[in-house]
């Protein structure tokens, strides 16, 4: 019964912070939007319907505000306790940060999505296969049975970089074809994972023996097969490319460029690919977002 009377005079507390949403008075929107803030998430659906309702511009622009400032505070949080205990779930992290740009995100749907093309990969895998013809089916099922591609006409466009839209349109950056490239290897214990390297994101083939514990233990690189490259439709190439390219961009060569990266490294390498795009079109309060989304990891 208690908590029955609480959730009304919630209720109530709601409905009249909403009622003082049109008051002209800054100082008076200034409280009422901090305590909607403190009160978060389930105030959203009140205030959306209270935006509905509105015919008043500048009490729908404030419901905005409202709106979005929980959201972010929300997402700020997420992000940093992913980073803190969840970080070896690269998809949790992948669709934390799609939810920036799409709050109502379902994930479901994305989890269904990739869920359809490893499974349609498992279907052509066998035991004795070798890693290059495991890479083969990978590639064949990604880029001609569902025909992921890079975006290169429109690469710099923020959509590359958020999952729920990659898997809709089939492009995305090379960053992001790499995270779904891994996410249906992980799914499958194929031992594929990212290489940060400047201006370009790769895959790494690794030994199934080799212990991924120490990512920049400098041996590891003798258990690395191959490099793979699904921004180039699962291209396979070899650590002499990586040393050629980094000579094309006068780059000493480090350890860091050849080695496994982790799951924030990757998040961070999606956020700063994020405030490029953004600073690009000119959103800048997105770009301050981000870089504080960034801080948190």
């Amino acid at each position: 019964m208690a908590a029955k009377r609480k959730t009304e005079i919630s209720l109530k507390e709601v409905i009249a912070l909403i009622t003082l949403l049109d008051d002209p008075d800054e100082v008076i929107y200034s409280q009422v939007k901090e305590r909607f803030v403190t009160l978060g998430p389930p105030t959203i659906p009140h205030l959306e319907t209270a935006w509905e309702n509105s015919f008043d511009a500048i009490m729908q622009k404030r419901i905005e505000t409202i709106i979005h400032t929980i959201q972010f505070e929300t997402l700020q949080k997420a992000l940093k306790l992913w980073a803190r205990d969840e970080s070896d779930d690269l998809v949790k992290g992948i669709l934390i940060l799609a939810h920036y740009q799409y709050p109502d995100l379902d994930e479901n749907k994305v989890r269904k999505q990739l869920q359809q093309i490893k499974q349609d990969v498992w279907l052509e895998l066998h035991e004795d296969l070798t890693a290059l013809e495991k890479v083969k089916i990978i590639n064949h099922i990604l880029f001609e049975v569902h025909n992921f591609s890079g975006n290169i006409t429109n690469y710099h466009a923020p959509q590359n970089s958020f999952i729920n839209n990659v898997l809709e349109s089939k492009k995305g950056n090379p960053l992001m074809l790499s995270v779904v490239y891994m996410l249906i290897c992980k799914e499958l214990n194929i031992p594929v994972y990212g290489i940060n390297l400047p201006q370009h994101f790769v895959l790494a083939y690794i030994n199934d023996n080799a212990n991924l514990i120490d990512v920049n233990n400098k041996s590891l690189s003798n258990n690395i097969l191959f490099y793979i490259n699904p921004f180039s439709k699962g291209l396979m190439f070899t650590q002499k490319d990586i040393d050629q390219f980094l000579k094309q961009l006068n780059l000493e060569p480090e350890a860091k460029y050849y080695l496994p990266c982790n799951n924030i490294e990757i998040l961070k390498r999606c956020l700063n690919n994020l405030i490029f795009s953004y600073e690009k079109l000119g959103y800048l309060e997105k770009v301050e977002e981000l870089k504080n989304l960034d801080s948190q990891l």
